[in-house]
C-alpha cells in the first residue's frame, strides 16, 4: 500500500519573499512606492508626517490582526458597514383571516372536551415512576 504525505498547516500562507508572504510584500511595496512618490513631490515638513501615516497604514495592512482577523478583512467590513444604509422599518401587517366554510360535515368540537383529564392520583403515579426510572439510570 502506498503512503502519501498529508499536508499540514494549510491555513498558514507560504513565505515567498524572505519572511513575508505575497500579500505582506505587496502591502509593504505599495506603501513604499507611495512614500517614494510623496518624497518627489512634497516638501520635507509635509512629507515626514505623511510618510509616517502611509508607513503605519501599510504595516497595519501587512501585519496587524484584530481578533485573529487580518486587518484588510476588518477594514473591508468597516467600510461596508459604514457605507451601507442601516434604516430598518418594520410595518406590522394584520393577520390574515381564514374563512371557514360552514357546512354540516365540519363540526366544531369545543377544545375543553378534547383534552383528557388527569386525576391527581394518576399524576402522582406518573411522577413517582419517572423518579424511580431516572434514579436507576
Amino acid at each position: 500500500m502506498r503512503q502519501f504525505q498529508v499536508p499540514q498547516f494549510i491555513t498558514i500562507e507560504d513565505k515567498v519573499f524572505g519572511p513575508f508572504t505575497i500579500k505582506q510584500f505587496l502591502y509593504l511595496g505599495v506603501g513604499g512606492l507611495l512614500i517614494v512618490g510623496a518624497r518627489m513631490f512634497l516638501h520635507a515638513y509635509i512629507f515626514f508626517p505623511l510618510a509616517g501615516i502611509i508607513g503605519g497604514i501599510a504595516a497595519a495592512f501587512a501585519f496587524f490582526k484584530i481578533n485573529d482577523q487580518p486587518f484588510p478583512t476588518v477594514f473591508k467590513n468597516w467600510v461596508s458597514f459604514t457605507l451601507r444604509p442601516r434604516l430598518y422599518v418594520w410595518k406590522q401587517t394584520p393577520p390574515e383571516k381564514k374563512e371557514v366554510a360552514s357546512s354540516p360535515e365540519a363540526k366544531q368540537i369545543p377544545l375543553i372536551k378534547t383534552i383528557p383529564k388527569i386525576s391527581e392520583s394518576k399524576l402522582t403515579d406518573l411522577a413517582w415512576s419517572l423518579d424511580i426510572k431516572s434514579k436507576r439510570e
